[in-house]
């Protein structure tokens, strides 16, 4: 019947608004000290007058957003009878006359702006959501995973042709290139710090990018071989908080920290840029920002190449989005206050749980006393800090109540029924500007295979364009590096490798091949795998490496050895029973 429903509602609103006052006296929120005393002396007519207040702003509430309704109406007249033209975007989204649009104040800068003077604080954000925010630290493992993985491995490819060599020439070589690099990438001594092989310093540097936008790579070599490594190349990784511009001790950002060299160079948070607009320099401080150290402050300048070699002395591993644009933005940047406030938003229900889960009992006496509990006479030892009219809410509470108060059953409502379809939502937006679908991004295949499959497909188009450039700026330019030194070594036969730019890049042809897509119904995608395969779609080579990126050399190689293992063993069996 209606007038019980709104009778209930009338209930649920007086529980809410006690709820609510109980809360605000509580923390001291906007409480006058008329409702903290009212509150004292008379619960049930605090929790009325907090009543009356919620009433009074629902209305409000309703003549606002009738009011909206009419600066709407209001925009379409005056836009009717003004007799302006609109022309092109000036009648939507560029339109100054409309009332959305002239509360809409937007301004836009250089890279520079819009970048560098908020890199630092979007850096820290980005960390404490990777850190704190489970959906935050969901994106960037699963994109370092799908990305990197256990580590990004190459698979030269000769250009024998060019070289002028056969193809089993070129094979032996590419055996020897596999060989000579394990001995180096798989041990830590590639590490300048002798803690990770290069495997993990991939992933460590594409982790750093994810969360703070950036990572700096040292390129070292030491001073003589170890008598377990023959090559003296190594890597030092180096966090973006240290790239700053000299005497830069807290690592904010400003135009006041740009300096001009004697050469005339701009050095720009950290970045040494000559009059052209390229790097020459990094700035490379000895410590992180605010940290206090007994030992010297100082910046090294680290030139970007070598005069001699030209090769670089250090890398810059950023995806930029902008012309002139000198530094890295965090992955995590477009959907950092969309994060924050779901992290808020769960953890308030959360909380409403908890407290709803609580079972608290209220009793009233005939003379207003309290209720004994504990000993012989009844008497309860009452604790210091607990006041006579604190209500406590716990598990199993019994709370004492003035005489002729009553209260009723609070209901619990949360977890909100449209939890799980806000969340989805949020999850939805995120994935959307991260790339990621939210099957992917949830580890939730629920939908249909042919969604499922989509799904996976479109985000590992983005998986495989980063993977690319992380290739490209990281990967790639350690392999060159360390390729001339085994070339300088003798180790690897390369003739005119250091004289034709083009033979060098003969050599240095490889397929760099990571962690594959996965499959979710690996027969379908077997069998579409052989189709592509006998119709010219695709090599035995790339379908591996797709399926679960393995090498087909590799994989016939160990067939073949497998085949002849099991010819011989099956001999020995027919001998034995003849």
């Amino acid at each position: 019947m209606p007038w019980r429903q709104e009778e209930r509602q009338s209930e649920e609103l007086t529980v809410q608004s006690r709820l609510i006052k109980y809360k605000q006296v509580k923390e001291g929120d906007g409480v006058s000290m008329i409702d903290k005393f009212l509150l004292s002396v008379n619960p049930g007519a605090a929790a009325r007058r907090a009543e009356s207040r919620l009433r009074y702003e629902k209305m409000n509430m309703q003549i606002a957003a009738a009011q909206g309704v009419s600066n709407t109406i209001a925009d379409f007249a005056s836009n009717a009878g003004s007799g302006v033209t609109n022309y092109g975007y000036s009648h939507g989204a560029a339109s100054k006359r409309k009332t959305w649009a002239a509360k809409w104040n937007t301004s836009s800068g250089s890279a520079k702006r819009d970048i560098e003077e908020n890199r630092k604080t979007l850096r820290e954000r980005s960390r404490d959501l990777a850190m704190n925010a489970p959906l935050g630290a969901a994106a960037i493992n699963s994109t370092r995973t799908s990305c990197v993985g256990s580590g990004l491995v190459p698979a030269p490819k000769l250009d024998y042709d060019f070289l002028g060599i056969s193809k089993e020439e070129a094979k032996e070589i590419e055996r020897q290139i596999k060989r000579e690099w394990s001995l180096w990438a798989d041990s830590t001594l590639c590490d300048n710090n002798d803690q990770n092989n290069f495997y993990e310093l991939q992933q460590i540097a594409f982790n750093d990018w994810l969360r703070n936008g950036e990572e700096f790579v040292l390129i070292k070599y030491a001073k003589k071989p170890d008598p377990n490594m023959p090559y003296q190349l190594r890597i030092k990784l180096v966090e973006a908080d240290r790239v700053r511009s000299p005497d830069d001790y807290s690592g904010d950002y400003s135009t006041i920290s740009d300096r001009i060299t004697p050469d005339g160079n701009r050095i720009m948070n950290g970045v040494e840029i000559d009059k052209e607009g390229r790097v020459i320099a990094y700035h490379i401080a000895s410590f992180y920002p605010g940290e206090y150290l007994t030992g010297d402050r100082k910046w090294t300048r680290v030139p970007r190449r070598g005069k001699q070699t030209g090769n670089p002395n250090i890398l810059h591993i950023f995806n930029a989005d902008r012309a002139d644009q000198y530094r890295g933005v965090p992955f995590l940047a477009p959907v950092i206050e969309s994060l924050k406030q779901l992290t808020r938003y769960t953890d308030a229900e959360i909380m409403a749980a908890l407290i709803n889960a609580m079972f608290t009992i209220f009793i009233t006496t005939e003379n207003g006393e309290g209720v004994g509990y504990g000993g012989e006479d009844g008497d309860l030892e009452e604790e210091d800090n607990q006041k006579d009219d604190d209500i406590v809410l716990g598990s199993g509470t019994i709370n004492e109540l003035r005489t002729g108060e009553k209260v009723q059953t609070v209901e619990s409502t949360h977890p909100s029924g449209n939890f799980d379809q806000f969340v989805n939502a949020f999850c939805n937006h995120i994935g959307a500007a991260l790339e990621i679908a939210p099957e992917v991004l949830l580890k939730k295949f629920s939908k249909s295979f042919s969604a499922s499959k989509g799904a996976l497909n479109e985000t590992w188009k983005s998986f495989k364009m980063r993977r690319k450039w992380f290739v490209d700026d990281f990967c790639k330019q350690v392999y060159e590096l360390w390729f001339s030194e085994a070339v300088s070594k003798g180790r690897i036969p390369a003739p005119g490798y250091f004289n034709n730019p083009l033979i060098k890049a003969a050599y240095l042809n490889a397929k760099w091949n990571g962690p594959a897509q996965g499959q979710l119904n690996p027969e379908q995608e077997v069998a579409a795998s052989i189709l592509k395969i006998e119709n010219g779609f695709s090599t035995h080579e790339d379908e591996c490496a797709a399926m679960n990126g393995s090498s087909s050399e590799d994989n016939v190689r160990a067939l073949t050895t497998e085949n002849e293992q099991l010819f011989l063993a099956n001999e020995k069996i027919e001998k034995t029973e003849e």
